[in-house]
Parts: structure tokens; sequence; C-alpha cells
């Protein structure tokens, strides 16, 4: 048996979310605060037996933070599972109380926490008239946290992530609609306690290592104590006798001790000397405590390790944080080979962030060796150590939108082919991509060089300040990657920028003409019908898929960067690519020429001849904060990130305010400068629109590179 999907609605960063899940290892995927945390909670409500009373005992601040008004609403945690046993012991669990007797076994079967107001306050939502809105409000108004109740059910016929199934069962919240019926059989028959198919299964939980050392000194966090504890009660009474007898004799032996006696004797002198017979206490001794029994004698043990090759032990707290993280985690694995060995229905690990302080070797050996048959494995992380070495095909990714937590499946509606090609990227290429807010495709080295110094120095943030990732894809080829990136897989805006390949030059042949011409024009003909040709594909394969678009530079990266104005960052490279002055006299005059043919076959040649990544390397570094930005190229971080927020923009506008006011390149006087930087408090505290400061920018500072950025956002 194993978990298929996991629903949640309504429960704290998720308003309506679906989690899908495979045999064998899964992996949850998400940047800080996309909600792993709360997930593995929701999933340890149903499935753990050391949360039931908590699930009894949900609180208004487990409801989704969106809702308006919590009161009257539902949260449902719902967990699908799949081959499950034929045992009739096994088929009770979710076929109690259904209703229903099959010939053939449940083979699939739901079973969910459903905390919801208790009958009375369904019955007044039920028996109000449609659209009622100010009797809602009355109703919601008078409910407390003490109206509500949690329920088991199973064996639920409900899609519990459509909202029309919300809206008929639950209510209409926006129309003040419900339904006159308060049951719904739908959503599954309860589930006694005895029931609980927590009590059936092996779960465990591997917490996030945070601070390993306090959770050993911790009684009731300490996985050595636990195990051992696992392992009294196996113990031979007869065989401990010798160990409890030997424990009495020296504690006996303690006691008797000449210099024991003395310090007992003067305390109870000194108590008596000092507030007299009367409220002294009676009796006094020393004792030695150390225990007999197997289970309090094991508290006494510690774990004592030799983290080096010197041949010392030490105790936890004097291990590196990783090394303390790999036993604690070893220990917690420990605990399941025990849980597992009784023979539950089914095995489930959830492992949480298991990255922490741990090098990046032993998190990929970690993920790829922990592995346990007839178990269900389930890791959250943030590690792209991790993610590069999971099965895209059993990963959910979780995505942060400014009013909740969304789960992508990246590989839904793929074919076999094109999930091979995803898979083989990831494989090879360590990436980001799957962390990303946004993302920008890009296939050659100057590209992946080249815009990120651009972003920085022009905008004075980096791309990742403004959430977006720049991917290059070599290659692979932009389809193989961006098909990841759709409504029904991952839901966020991705940017493919790539070349035309427009010759530089006219093309047609003519009759008579030196060979190498000829040559050169059907080279520039080829590429240019190569670019016509990409277009075109790329077009064909993501038109009508809102979260892919894609940019072109008219001709290259490299030509197109000269035409947008930064000829004289090239030229300032030529001695670095040249020795002949007359051959950096003719580049710097070709560079500078209003000429594509010039310019463009000059920067073509140097690419070619050196090295695009040489190139960008060099150029890399005379990039300053008047470089012009391609249009192409901002079209492309705009559409990936349309929405900047306004203390972005403040802080990229106070950086370009900052030039003006050290003259860089502009004159713009002081009285000018300090105008503007008024407005643009104002615009922080929301006094004046982004139109308003942008309109500002491009009348005030008109020569400013920052305007080609507001002419496109």
């Amino acid at each position: 048996m194993h978990i298929s999907k996991l629903s949640l609605i309504n429960y704290r960063n998720f308003a309506n979310t679906k989690l899908l899940f495979n045999k064998g290892v899964n992996t949850i995927i998400g940047e800080n605060g996309s909600g792993k945390t709360n997930l593995f909670r929701a999933i340890r409500l149903l499935l753990d037996d050391n949360m039931i009373r908590s699930a009894y005992r949900l609180d208004s601040t487990d409801f989704h933070r969106g809702l308006e008004k919590w009161q009257g609403h539902w949260i449902i945690i719902s967990l699908e599972f799949e081959e499950i046993s034929a045992d009739e012991a096994v088929q009770a669990l979710f076929c109690h109380g259904a209703g229903i007797v099959d010939d053939e076994p449940v083979g699939r079967a739901t079973y969910n926490l459903i905390f919801r107001p208790k009958k009375e306050i369904r019955l007044s939502l039920s028996q109000l008239d449609d659209g009622d809105h100010d009797g809602l409000a009355a109703i919601q108004n008078s409910i407390s946290i003490e109206d509500y109740e949690t329920i088991f059910t199973g064996r639920s016929a409900a899609e519990f992530n459509d909202d029309k199934f919300y809206k008929e069962v639950v209510g209409d919240f926006e129309n003040a609609r419900f339904s006159e019926e308060i049951e719904f059989p739908v959503i599954g028959a309860k589930i006694p306690s005895v029931l609980s198919v927590s009590k059936e299964i092996s779960f465990t939980f591997v917490q996030a290592l945070r601070d390993v050392v306090s959770e050993f000194h911790n009684n009731r966090t300490n996985p050595l104590l636990s195990l051992l504890k696992a392992k009294s009660g196996d113990i031979d009474p007869v065989a401990f006798q010798a160990i409890t007898d030997g424990v009495k004799a020296l504690n006996d032996s303690i006691e008797s001790l000449q210099d024991v006696q003395v310090v007992r004797t003067d305390i109870r002198d000194t108590i008596k000397d000092a507030a007299g017979e009367a409220y002294s206490p009676a009796s006094l001794s020393i004792k030695s405590d150390l225990p007999d029994e197997a289970d309090r004698l094991f508290q006494s043990l510690k774990l004592f390790v030799g983290e080096s090759t010197e041949g010392y032990e030490g105790p936890i707290h004097e291990l590196s944080l990783g090394g303390a993280n790999l036993i604690f985690l070893t220990l917690k694995l420990l605990e399941f080979k025990y849980q597992k060995a009784k023979q539950s229905i089914a095995n489930f690990l959830l492992i949480e962030e298991p990255e922490a302080h741990i090098h990046t070797h032993i998190q990929k050996t970690l993920f790829d060796r922990i592995q346990y048959d007839e178990t269900q494995i389930i890791y959250s992380t943030h590690s792209s150590h991790i993610s590069e070495v999971s099965n895209v095909q059993n990963m959910n990714i979780l995505g942060r939108e400014p009013d909740r937590c969304e789960a992508y499946q990246p590989t839904a509606g793929l074919t076999d082919e094109e999930i091979g090609n995803v898979q083989r990227y990831l494989d090879a290429v360590r990436s980001n991509l799957l962390f990303a807010k946004s993302v920008v495709l890009v296939e050659g080295d100057a590209e992946e060089i080249l815009i990120p110094i651009l972003i920085k120095k022009v905008f004075g943030v980096s791309l990742d300040e403004l959430g977006i990732s720049l991917i290059n894809i070599r290659s692979t080829g932009f389809q193989n990657v961006a098909a990841l990136f759709h409504s029904d897989r991952i839901r966020k805006r991705c940017s493919i920028v790539t070349d035309l390949d427009k010759a530089i030059i006219d093309t047609t042949l003519i009759a008579g003409e030196p060979e190498a011409v000829q040559q050169r024009k059907k080279k520039y003909q080829a590429s240019q019908e190569k670019g016509i040709a990409r277009k075109a594909a790329l077009e064909a394969a993501f038109n009508g898929n809102p979260w892919i678009a894609s940019f072109f530079a008219s001709h290259t990266f490299e030509v197109d960067f000269v035409s947008a104005g930064n000829a004289r960052k090239v030229v300032g490279i030529l001695p670095e690519v040249y020795k002949d002055k007359a051959t950096i006299a003719t580049a710097k005059a070709d560079l500078e020429s209003a000429d594509v043919a010039l310019y463009g076959q000059r920067a073509l040649t140097i690419a070619d001849n050196y090295g695009k990544g040489w190139l960008a390397i060099l150029l890399g570094k005379k990039i300053d904060s008047d470089a012009a930005i391609p249009e192409y190229i901002l079209r492309a971080v705009a559409f990936a990130h349309p929405v900047v927020k306004k203390e972005v923009w403040f802080n990229i506008l106070s950086y370009r305010l900052k030039l003006q006011e050290e003259d860089i390149f502009s004159a713009a006087t002081t009285e000018q400068c300090n105008a503007f930087r008024q407005k643009l408090t104002a615009f922080l505290n929301g006094e004046i629109d982004f139109v308003s400061i942008r309109n500002e920018v491009l009348a005030g500072f008109p020569d400013d590179r920052i305007n080609d950025v507001l002419k496109v956002f």
C-alpha cells in the first residue's frame, strides 16, 4: 500500500492543493517558506500515531491565511492509497461503515481528516436564504473554534480539490449559498478511532535537523533512547537480574563511604543549628540513585563517536554539525527498521530536509542508498544536489504565490520520450531550474555570463533579487526543457532567449563574384534559414501556452549587443584581442561604424576566433552602469518577472539616482536630484504610483540607461 495523492483544502498556506506520489522514493522540492513543513505535518496528522491528539486540536491558525474569515469553512486533508492489501483486517479499515459490500476487495481508497463546524452551525448555515450575506456574517461572527469537530472518514467518493464540490458541500461563501443538506455521504463514512490507520502502519518521521545536540539531550526526542526503550522490553528479566543486583550493590557501596556519611552528618547538624529541631527535616540521607530498572538504566547511556582517525571517541556535542546530523539520521533510520520489522500493513518514511550541514556528496549518497523494500519514502528538500539525483516523475514542486502555495507535478501529461529528455538534462546539468520563481532560458555561454552582469550593473539589483533564474540549456534544445512550464505542470513563467540569425549582409549570389564571397553569403543564408525555422518551431511548440514566450536577437547576441549601443565596450577589449596596432585601429573603425555588415562581421569574427565564452569574460570586465541592454533581453526579463515590487523599484531608482548625483554619466543638477529623491520617497510611501515615478525619470533624466528598462516594464 502506498500514498498516491494528498489533497489539502484550506490548510495553513495551502488553499487548494494536490500532490501526486508514486511507489518508492518521492521528492518534494521547494524554497524556504513554500510549505514543506506544513505539508509533512498534514500527512502526520493522519498517519503518525504520535500526532492523533493534535488532529483533534486544530486551531484557527491552521486555516488557510487567505480566507477572509475562517469561520464556517472546512479544513480537509485527504490521503488516497493504492495497492491496498486484500487482507480482511486491512479492508476493514477502509470499508468500515461505508455500507458497501463488493465481491472484489478495495484496491484504492481514501483516508480523510475533516475539520468542520459542528452540526448546529451547519444547520444554521443550511437555513440561510440564498444571497443572505448579513445572515451569513451574523453566523460567522458567532462561531468560535469550540464550535468545530474533527472527523476521520474513509472510502470517500468526493473530488476534494474540485471547487464545485466545496461549494455544494461546504458552501458558496462568496454568494452566500448553502445546501439544505448537512450530511453528505460523498465525504465518506466515519472511521472510529479503534480502526485508526495510524495504528496499523509503520510510520517514521525524521524532522529537519536544526539542533541535533539538543535533540539528544531531550529524553522525549532522543533517538538513541527510543531505540534502547524499544529493546528493553525484549530483555530477559532473569538475565538482567545480575545487572540489577550489581547496581544495588554499587549504590550501597557509594552510600556507605566514610566521606559521604560525614557530609550527611554535617548537613543534618548545620540545619538543626540554623533552624532548630522543630523545623529541621525528620530524616536526611545521601543515596546513590543509579537506576536498576532497564528502561531507566538505558537513559544513562550516551553515544560516543570517533569522527577522525585518531582513535578518540567523543560525545555528540563534540562532533561537527554534519557528523552529528548524520548520526541522528542514522538512528532514526534504525528506528524505522525496528518498526518495519513488526510486519505492518504499510511502511512510510518521511525525511524533512536531510541536507542541513551535510556535505554535497553525502547528500546525494544518502538519497541514492536510503531505499527499503515495501516502503514509500518521501523527502522534502531545497537542495539542488538532491533534486538533481531525484527522478523527475516522482517530484512535486512547491511554489509560492502572493496569497498561497501551490504544488506542481513537472511531468504531468508529458510523453515518455519528453520525460526522458528532461530527466537526462537534470542528470547532466546542475541547475536551480526546479527552484526558480521564474526562468530565462539561454543556449550560449555569452548570454549566461553577460546577462546577469548587465542586469546588476544597470538595475543595481541581481537576477536573484528579481526572482529570476537564468539557465543555460546549451545543446539540449529549448523544447525539451521548456516543456516543464505549463498549466498542467510547473505554473511559472519561462522566457526563451535565442538568436534569429538574420544575415548581416545581402546574401543574393552574383555571378562572377569570388568563391570566398559566395561561400560567406551561403553560410549567412543557411544560418538565417535556421533562425527562421527555429522561431517557427518554438512558436508551434508553445502557441497558446501562457507560461512561455520566446525572444529573439535580430542577428546574434554579439551583433545585437553592439547594435544596442555598446560599441565602446567592445572597443575597450581590442588591446586584449589584437596585438597589431593597425589591426586594432581597423577593428575600432568597424565597431564604431553604423554599418551592421562592418561592426557585425567584426563582432562575429572575434567571437568565432577566440570563443564566445572568452569574449564574454573580457566584456564582463568592461560592463558598467551605462551599458545598454538589448531590448529583446529586457522584454524576456519583463515577461519572466512582470510584477516588480515597489520596494525593488525603489532600490533600482535609488541606485540610478546615486549615479546621477555622482555625475558619472549625466549632468543632472543637485536641485534636480534632491527633488527627485523626495518624489521617490513619496513613491515608496504609496503617495504616487509607478506610472508617475516612471514619467518623472523619463522626463527628468532622459539620457539615463534606466529609461530603456522603464519603456519595457
